[in-house]
């Protein structure tokens, strides 16, 4: 595959978050996670600076820079202790007037709102495992067991644990309740499919391109509880969740199945209104697949599914980045119009 098309004619802004009140550990990697990014793009040829958020006050960290020089590579993921505030940082940069990759600020907020991200994919007949919403754990209708309950309104993971997983009505109200009472929010109950995970990364703006999958081994979990992500899997590196569930790539799937595989996962891209990249998670249970999730903005470290499927389309982290600047690039106002997208021509590309 040729990417020596692309653009590294405007410099880049990478932006991402660290709170200061995270452990001086979680602090570290965050700034080697940006540092490494930033040096494999740079290896690349592309200029990129490092810009770290670690208050609300975007308008007052970016004076200094002309939207209509710089392109923004959206890495942030929320103003620092402002829950859920991962689509008010690209409204801010939206009104600031830059361009930047990933989704807009309204894809970013229904990425957030898990119902209607169901209601989007279900309207376009992507399947999904059975859902309800629940605002009360009294007068529970459910009867489809295993089942899994998740915080309506977030994403990342949050708030799923082993006990996410519920196997009998009383279970469930149990954890209902836990979700409304001390999380204070409705709770999305769906089917739990208990099967294959696949992780599949989405680029492109028209035509779309599918990066081979990662698929998340839970064989080595027996009991059902531990056959999923949890926060603590995603984000406990210490913990065993954590280092047994590290996606492995190439995937083994029949070439039919992972056509549908792909089909899904682009079809599920364009349902939610993605932009520049976003990663699917979906579930294979009885030759059937589930779109579990749909992640606009995803984790694009050098560890990641996302990045590691790029790597095996023969890209290098640095130009993955070089990549998904130049799709944003082709709507800034100036250097929109010397921008050529990586013309893929080949490796499961799909034109919509």
């Amino acid at each position: 595959m040729d990417f020596t098309n692309l653009s590294k004619d405007f410099p880049v802004l990478l932006l991402y978050n660290i709170d200061p009140t995270w452990l001086e550990q979680d602090i570290e990697e965050c700034q080697a996670a940006a540092d490494i990014l930033v040096d494999a793009m740079a290896g690349a040829g592309q200029r990129v600076e490092k810009v770290c958020v670690q208050s609300a006050e975007l308008e007052a960290l970016l004076q200094s820079y002309n939207p209509n020089e710089y392109l923004v590579l959206n890495w942030c993921e929320e103003f620092p202790g402002v829950p859920r505030s991962e689509c008010l940082v690209a409204q801010s940069l939206e009104s600031l007037g830059f361009t930047f990759s990933g989704a807009g600020s309204q894809t970013l907020a229904v990425g957030q709102d898990k119902p209607e991200v169901k209601r989007l994919l279900n309207s376009q007949h992507i399947n999904t495992p059975v859902w309800k919403v629940y605002n009360s754990p009294d007068q529970l209708s459910w009867e489809h067991f295993p089942a899994i309950v998740k915080l309506a309104y977030e994403h990342c993971s949050y708030g799923i644990t082993r006990e996410s997983v519920v196997q009998s009505n009383v279970e469930l109200k149990r954890r209902v309740g836990y979700v409304i009472n001390e999380m204070h929010q409705p709770a999305l109950v769906e089917e739990f499919i208990d099967g294959r995970e696949f992780h599949v990364g989405v680029v492109g703006n028209g035509k779309i391109t599918v990066l081979p999958p990662g698929e998340i081994d839970y064989s080595h979990f027996t009991d059902i509880h531990d056959r999923l992500c949890t926060y603590e899997s995603n984000f406990v590196p210490n913990s065993l969740a954590y280092q047994l569930t590290i996606p492995k790539l190439p995937v083994v799937l029949a070439e039919s199945l992972l056509n549908e595989l792909e089909e899904m996962a682009a079809a599920a891209y364009t349902a939610v209104g993605c932009r520049d990249y976003a990663r699917m998670d979906i579930r294979l249970k009885d030759e059937t697949f589930y779109l579990l999730d749909v992640n606009p903005n995803p984790d694009i470290s050098e560890n990641t599914s996302f990045a590691r499927g790029a790597e095996l389309m023969g890209l290098s982290y640095g130009e993955l980045g070089s990549w998904l600047v130049n799709l944003a690039a082709e709507r800034h106002p100036v250097y929109g119009s010397h921008v050529h997208n990586a013309i893929l021509g080949e490796n499961r590309c799909l034109e919509l």
